[in-house]
């Protein structure tokens, strides 16, 4: 399958002022401060097929939106090569704007005091999308995001959820190949989270649109994506496929056990107890020491067993445990 994203040993450095000496007077210490290089983005390797839906994550500082801005030709790389959609963005970036879309949960592309179809208009006029296409592409992004009463109200009247999802219907009005989500869903409430997470990976799956979302919110990473890539200090730490990830990072289940005994006691290598009420008993399963089954025929030796669920842990469980084993990521190998 082609790549729609291409890095190859990429960095992004930048000089900064270094702390002076504080037992300093004030003048002497403005005049007496050095500088000193931050790296930001280390040598990172990644290739993104066309159709892929990729979470970005990582804790802040690690590098996420930098790599974002580089790819969208906002930031001049230090080393390293890239291609989106075959294209190198800094050199290429007008061609590239037709082939991507990009939207900054803190940065908005709207006129705030517009109505959003005026902006939509505008953007049409801008990407150069014939009416009639135009027309179909917004009524059929306006009724995904339930924006219908909102197009003719002021931005600057609505919601921030509402705005946001008017951000994303600007980005995906030209139909990109590429769309770029930096913490698209910061600060919304549930449901708008959920309608965005869901919208977003419906039209992705059916129109072939390749996401690359950055995100804080681990629901974000599961609704909408189905490989996971954590950097940290401006390194790749991981790069696996969601599911892949939840079952080997941490290999622990939760169970519940609805009984016909009262009380279960349960006593094995492990085994811990998250919660107990009357006939029901919450584990959390160490699989690696005892697995599920053995966990099962120790319940029932107790009593009969109306019910039972196993449970993957929380997404946050597993994104924290791979920041705790991520003190000294290693630089990414490219394949040859």
């Amino acid at each position: 399958m082609s790549a729609a994203i291409e890095l190859r040993s990429l960095s992004k450095h930048f000089t900064v002022r270094a702390p002076a000496d504080p037992s300093a007077g004030p003048l002497r210490r403005w005049f007496a401060r050095g500088r000193r290089t931050l790296v930001a983005v280390d040598g990172i390797c990644l290739r993104i097929a066309a159709g892929e839906r990729v979470a970005f994550v990582g804790p802040n500082g690690a590098g996420k939106s930098t790599t974002i801005k580089m790819l969208a030709g906002v930031l001049l790389p230090t080393a390293g090569e890239l291609r989106v959609c075959g294209l190198q963005p800094w050199q290429q970036r007008r061609a590239l704007a037709y082939r991507i879309g990009t939207v900054f949960g803190q940065r908005s592309q709207l006129w705030q005091h517009l109505p959003p179809a005026d902006t939509f208009a505008l953007l049409g006029a801008i990407y150069g999308v014939a009416r009639a296409e135009h027309r179909r592409r917004q009524a059929l992004l306006v009724e995904a995001f339930e924006l219908g009463g909102l197009l003719q109200r002021p931005v600057r009247q609505l919601s921030l959820g509402q705005r946001m999802r008017c951000e994303i219907v600007a980005s995906l009005l030209h139909a990109p190949r590429v769309l770029f989500l930096d913490e698209p869903t910061i600060g919304l409430d549930a449901s708008a989270r959920a309608t965005i997470r869901d919208v977003v990976r419906e039209l992705a799956a059916s129109e072939g649109c390749t996401v690359l979302l950055t995100s804080h919110d681990t629901g974000d990473m599961e609704r909408v994506c189905d490989r996971v890539v954590v950097i940290h200090g401006g390194r790749i730490l991981v790069d696996e496929p969601l599911e892949q990830l939840r079952r080997g990072v941490i290999r622990r289940k939760r169970v519940t056990l609805t009984s016909a005994a009262r009380q279960l006691q349960l006593e094995l290598p492990g085994v811990s107890e998250r919660r107990r009420a009357a006939h029901v008993l919450e584990l959390e399963v160490d699989t690696s020491r005892t697995p599920i089954d053995a966990v099962v025929r120790a319940a029932m030796a107790q009593g009969h067993l109306a019910d039972l669920t196993v449970e993957d842990p929380p997404m946050d469980e597993i994104v924290a445990a791979l920041y705790e084993r991520a003190v000294t990521p290693r630089a990414t190998e490219c394949a040859s």
